[in-house]
């Protein structure tokens, strides 16, 4: 059958496209939006199925390799459907679309419904704000081989177009949640994973701590910081040294940090298998 072609920038199919900028309505439809050939080849490699690919030839940096995915998708039963150029960048949101969005189901997963190993390397970002610290901590987490990533009483959901840019698509390849930071935390206990909390506010050094058994870093929000709660139940509190002037560090960068410590611990050979 050939592809819907649409070059009316008011085109109802795309309103409706635009619409899922917005979360209350990702929520209620349960979709989100995938914009950027990397973005979505990525999460074609981690099994997405997008419900509809929209794309337009004009825009794409290579034409003649990139219409393969359109055809690899068509094949899989996903509509595809061809825009034009004016049409593509007024639904596009972000400057320099490269002609790829993609609809697909959003992530919605509480921990209960997340899997774990014995060892399991997990990240806890409780009240992040914004889209791109989320992303670029899932874009560690993923070259870390982090075995999931909790957002405790989250700000931004995972389903965020900025967020799902600023992961690079990784939002599809990293196992995420979202919940209350009551239920995480026994989540965490009922799997025995000690908690490493981060904080200024302690003499412990982020490289003293035992990262090789299952173990979760926990990060707050940018302005505040882990709240009371986060910081009583932890297991460890440590801080990262820093001898600047300035009095804390970017919460992805902090993250970062303390992953790749873990991961230096536990060897970078084999990196925890995921479901």
């Amino acid at each position: 059958m050939a592809d819907l072609i649409i070059t009316s920038p008011s085109n109802p199919r795309l309103k409706a496209l635009t619409a899922l900028r917005r979360r209350r309505t990702r929520e209620e439809t349960g979709r989100t939006l995938i914009e950027g050939f990397e973005e979505l080849t990525l999460a074609l490699g981690a099994g997405v199925l997008p419900e509809a690919l929209y794309y337009c030839p004009e825009l794409m940096l290579d034409p003649a390799s990139q219409e393969g995915v359109v055809d690899d998708v068509r094949r899989e039963g996903v509509e595809t459907v061809q825009v034009s150029r004016t049409a593509f960048e007024r639904a596009a949101y972000r400057e320099g679309p490269d002609g790829f969005i993609a609809v697909v189901p959003s992530v919605l997963r509480s921990c209960s419904e997340l899997t774990v190993g014995p060892r399991a390397l997990t990240v806890l970002c409780q009240g992040v704000e914004k889209p791109g610290n989320l992303g670029a901590m899932l874009r560690t987490a993923d070259a870390a081989g982090a075995e999931a990533v909790v957002a405790a009483d989250p700000v931004t959901d995972w389903g965020n177009p900025n967020l799902v840019r600023a992961s690079k698509g990784t939002v599809f390849s990293v196992p995420v949640a979202s919940d209350s930071t009551a239920e995480t935390l026994a989540w965490l206990d009922a799997h025995g994973i000690a908690l490493v909390a981060t904080t200024p506010d302690t003499d412990l050094l982020h490289t003293d701590v035992d990262y090789t058994g299952p173990v979760a870093i926990a990060v707050g929000a940018e302005k505040y910081g882990l709240t009371d709660e986060v910081l009583a139940h932890a297991a460890y509190r440590v801080r990262i040294p820093m001898v600047g002037k300035a009095n804390s560090l970017n919460v992805a960068t902090s993250a970062a940090i303390v992953i790749y410590e873990a991961v230096r611990q536990r060897g970078a050979a084999a990196p925890a298998a995921r479901s």
